[in-house]
């Protein structure tokens, strides 16, 4: 075969088969077909889109690109959660740790920030000492004591995805719903689990901006895993602001730890406990959703779920103690206050824009081979639907690098709108798919 003619077959909007598609992800896995091959081909997906077949082959050839674990001689039912991104999106290290109290086996393969949405990997990064780039065989170890294990994608696992999530974050090719449904199915596959939650974003700071758009990449990711036997249930779920009351590395941490501690934001705790309700109901924990919810919710109010967490972070190497005190998270040095400049309610408050601040500011990456500043972040005092009075605060930005606070000041500044009338704030959870 030749990668020339397979790109020009997918610029000309045809489909590509099984094999072809096989081709370009080994021939680029084993190094043997170039970056820039890969990321005309990743355009071309991105422009003309492929079909349902096509999908399920590119999943099918990532997922096989390395290692499938087996986890069936572990007790248990294995049940994941992933996210499609989102801006104060912290929702991984609350519900894992809840699904895992219950009883449920959580082996979570996580990513890192893409564009502007954080990476669970770069917050559990921020707590000192935690280890995410652990062999399989301790995975498989944490899976096994804890009930919960955090990791990254290692060389064995789906390895053809990890160099494709990469480039597609700098090539302008994150959008495309056959290579996120794709980029996620085969990660998950990989991870030996039995069933999947989905928490589908939708609105100004996800990568689907629309209801309809939000609504297909549900059902791609809910289908393909079907097709391969696997429990499935998705949400889709409101990302026009932020989710939670904080957005950045180590100050999520601290806000996830407040959640399970019963003190957390109401959008947060809410969310959080749906999709651990999802995993406890999928695992067989409860008999319906409702009993699922009281279930997941005992587990915040005994304290094993912070319990759990506690031991996931020493077991991951990573120091336990911030799960008592944020004193032992990293801070940022500097702290500016952005006001109110009229009274009114809060009618905007773009996702999107407080993200890309973040990642102005050296929370999340503009090129793949960028560093992270844990400790930046920002604070929201004032959410959608919030009254406010003039000069009162909106926002507060934490930061260490004073040539960097300018361009984030204004971009925290431009995503507020006051309106006149009070304004409803926006519904939580759209929609629900099995």
């Amino acid at each position: 075969m030749n990668s020339l003619e397979i790109i020009k077959k997918k610029r000309d909007r045809s489909a590509l088969t099984a094999d072809e598609i096989r081709f370009m992800v080994d021939g680029y896995t084993a190094g043997e077909i170039p970056d820039y091959q890969i990321s005309a081909l990743l355009m071309a997906v991105l422009i003309n889109g492929m079909d349902t077949a096509e999908t399920q082959a590119l999943t099918e050839a990532m997922l096989h690109s390395g290692d499938v674990l087996d986890f069936s001689d572990i007790p248990g039912v294995k049940v994941d959660k992933h996210s499609t991104g989102g801006v104060g999106d912290k929702t991984s290290l609350i519900l894992g740790p809840i699904a895992a109290a219950a009883g449920v086996r959580v082996p979570m393969i996580s990513g890192r920030g893409l564009g502007h949405t954080g990476g669970t990997l770069d917050k559990l990064e921020a707590i000192p000492g935690f280890d995410v780039n652990l062999s399989v065989e301790r995975f498989r170890e944490g899976v096994e004591r804890i009930g919960l294990c955090l990791i990254g994608q290692t060389a064995r696992i789906a390895p053809a995805d990890k160099k494709i999530y990469a480039l597609r974050d700098v090539t302008g090719t994150v959008e495309s719903i056959p290579l996120i449904t794709a980029s996620i199915m085969s990660k998950k596959l990989a991870e030996g689990i039995d069933a999947l939650v989905l928490d589908v974003k939708t609105g100004r700071g996800a990568f689907m901006k629309t209801l309809d758009d939000s609504r297909r990449l549900a059902r791609s990711l809910v289908d393909t895993g079907l097709r391969v036997g696997k429990r499935m249930s998705a949400l889709i779920t409101d990302m026009n602001q932020p989710l939670g009351r904080w957005a950045g590395n180590a100050v999520e941490v601290a806000e996830s730890v407040a959640t399970l501690r019963g003190e957390g934001p109401a959008d947060l705790e809410s969310l959080s406990v749906e999709l651990a309700a999802e995993m406890i109901r999928l695992a067989g924990l409860a008999p319906d959703i409702d009993a699922a919810r009281g279930v997941a919710r005992r587990q915040i109010a005994t304290g094993r779920a912070l319990e759990v967490f506690a031991r996931c972070i020493e077991f991951h190497g990573g120091d336990p103690r911030v799960t008592e005190s944020d004193q032992y998270l990293p801070r940022a040095a500097q702290r500016h206050v952005v006001t109110a400049p009229q009274a009114g309610w809060v009618a905007q408050l773009d996702a999107e824009a407080v993200g890309m601040a973040i990642v102005v500011l050296g929370g999340g990456r503009l090129r793949k081979e960028d560093g992270i500043d844990p400790a930046v972040g920002v604070r929201l005092h004032r959410k959608i639907g919030d009254r406010v009075e003039t000069g009162e605060p909106l926002a507060e930005i934490q930061y260490n690098d004073a040539a960097r606070f300018d361009d984030a000041r204004r971009r925290v500044e431009t995503a507020y709108a006051i309106a006149e009338a009070p304004v409803a704030a926006p519904v939580l959870i759209r929609e629900r798919l099995e």
